[in-house]
């Protein structure tokens, strides 16, 4: 399993992240998307109405290197923040998703190769290697 049980869960209950593409001059480019996680639950699926044709889907198409982060800010006073930061590699898959609600069916799919987790499970900041354990910090 690629994510810890907090981290499924936390994943579960947002709807929104962000997604950072290279672009083709080397610039990043984010963006907000929905939060889905892969059918395994291993990685992300980005999904679009007309993904295909978007600018992230060109850019992990030349550069398949992404970051995905999603968090939420409970308070400031006191701090109480949690996220998720999910560094790795795209593939654009096109149909191989669903249709329903008039989504395409493409999918940008994320493999996660870095996690970084924060105020889950009162574990503070937790940082792993995909290839780890999912109990391993760093």
């Amino acid at each position: 399993m690629t994510f810890t049980p907090a981290e499924l869960a936390f994943l579960r209950e947002q709807p929104i992240g962000r997604l950072c593409t290279v672009g083709r001059t080397g610039d990043p480019q984010i963006r907000p998307v929905g939060v889905h996680l892969s059918p395994d639950g291993d990685g992300i699926d980005i999904v679009g109405h007309a993904l295909a044709s978007t600018q992230k889907w060109r850019n992990v198409v030349r550069n398949p290197q992404v970051a995905f982060i999603v968090d939420t800010v409970l308070s400031i006073q006191p701090p109480d923040a949690r996220g998720v930061e999910i560094r790795g590699s795209a593939t654009p898959l096109r149909g191989a998703g669903s249709t329903d609600g008039g989504l395409s069916g493409d999918i940008i799919r994320i493999a996660p190769r870095r996690i970084i987790s924060w105020g889950l499970d009162g574990a503070g900041t937790t940082a792993r290697d995909w290839t780890e354990s999912p109990r391993a910090t760093g």
